[in-house]
């Protein structure tokens, strides 16, 4: 378990992969697997997907299934695979997702840029940086990391830690999106996944989507 992950609101969702992961949605189901590991079972995505977005964003894609939250802490164990992808090794997790047009995405790039390292807005065109803070960039290494995101959607923060759980290394603020399903994955790269867990306060779609 992730430490600091603590929460004013209900866990909703809870995954460690070892019973497989059927409640999960990828944007191409062949690219993703659960393998063994060293620490059990952990939900690998090995292979770029045969998914083409409307608009500029991640390929790699899996999402909860069958739930949207609105406020929420997100915590979770990823690891990066692909050593040799250079300045934007990176894996990402996903929120306020609505639609494949619409939905928030952090990018945990490895050197920052306007497209990496960043928090990204996906709203009907290519994706736009919406960070306010200078990033660091993330220090990949070849084992696990934790990284826990942080979503209030009546001033519309956004909070994204890795490792240290005490200060974000990113921070934005929007309020587009206020409901949607969450997900992990990467931009073009791969990795390992483990320890999901979501607490948030669970939403029904709007009767008008």
């Amino acid at each position: 378990m992730l430490a600091n992950d603590t929460s004013p609101w209900p866990q909703v969702f809870l995954d460690d992969f070892e019973r497989g992961a059927d409640r999960w949605q990828p944007t191409d189901p062949s690219a993703w697997r659960v393998a063994e590991s060293d620490r059990g079972k952990v939900y690998n995505q090995f292979q770029p997907s045969k998914y083409h977005p409307p608009h500029r964003s991640p390929y790699n894609m899996a999402l909860v299934k069958d739930l949207l939250v609105s406020d929420f802490v997100l915590t979770a164990d990823v690891q990066s695979t692909n050593v040799n992808a250079g300045n934007h090794r990176d894996m990402c997790v996903f929120f306020g997702y609505q639609d494949p047009a619409h939905f928030y995405y952090v990018h945990l790039g490895q050197r920052p840029d306007p497209h990496s390292s960043q928090i990204m807005r996906v709203d009907g065109a290519p994706r736009l940086m919406i960070t306010k803070n200078a990033t660091p960039g993330i220090p990949w290494s070849e084992g696990w990391h934790k990284v826990k995101v942080v979503r209030r959607t009546a001033d519309g923060t956004i909070e994204v830690y890795f490792d240290h759980m005490n200060k974000p290394v990113m921070v934005a603020q929007d309020t587009t999106f206020t409901w949607g399903q969450v997900g992990i994955g990467s931009f073009d790269d791969h990795g390992n996944w483990d320890n999901f867990q979501l607490h948030g306060q669970r939403v029904q779609r709007p009767s008008n989507e």
